[in-house]
């Protein structure tokens, strides 16, 4: 089944989005920073998970995960944070995009705490030693970090998170009612073994976190 071309489905216009959503309210309009305020501050100390979110001139986009323990983002100053780069797949997806379009949002989460705190502005990389030394971890410092300079940041509340359930300990899944990593790969690329891959990947996540 497809919709395309249905008349009445499609909406193409900011007038028409609006008409359907409705109006948002003066709280909401208003509760938009420009800057980090102590809540902030707060909340990204307290955050061991974010999502990066990052587009290319063209308009391709990509959203990457990064995490690591509570408060892995430095607050540099109200209107400044400094993301490590922690070692990965080595895809530099979002790295490339700020390269050629720096505009990033960030949405962090806390375990726990319905709410999430949305951060939009501008990127910029670094590998300035006496920033990124002090985030070392298992005495490996980061090569390249991220620099956000921050332009909105606000609180979103919490309904996202409670329809899903996301915190709740009787939602989180048998680990082994879905395929490993390993398999999938093996699957989709034809090109190594699943427990070879399996393998690969315990060993990485046990001795290649930093």
């Amino acid at each position: 089944m497809t919709l395309a071309g249905k008349p009445g489905t499609t909406v193409d216009d900011a007038a028409q989005l609006r008409a359907i959503v409705g109006e948002e309210s003066l709280v909401v309009q208003k509760k938009v920073l420009d800057r980090l305020d102590k809540f902030c501050r707060d909340f990204v100390a307290l955050s061991p998970f974010l999502v990066l979110a990052t587009a290319d001139r063209e308009g391709g986009v990509d959203a990457s995960p990064r995490g690591d323990g509570p408060g892995f983002v430095q607050v540099l100053d109200e209107r400044t944070l400094l993301i490590p780069d922690r070692r990965g797949n080595n895809r530099i997806d979002s790295f490339r995009n700020v390269l050629s379009s720096p505009g990033v949002g960030l949405v962090f989460f806390v375990p726990g705490i319905n709410e999430t705190l949305r951060v939009n502005g501008r990127a910029r990389m670094t590998t300035d030693a006496a920033l990124l030394e002090p985030m070392a971890m298992q005495e490996k410092a980061p090569k390249l970090g991220l620099i956000v300079e921050v332009e909105e940041a606000y609180f979103h509340c919490g309904k996202a998170l409670l329809r899903s359930k996301l915190w709740a300990q009787g939602s989180q899944v048998e680990r082994s009612s879905f395929p490993t990593l390993g398999r999938i790969v093996a699957e989709q690329t034809k090109a190594v073994d699943a427990a070879e891959a399996d393998a690969n990947l315990e060993e990485a996540y046990r001795t290649r976190l930093y």
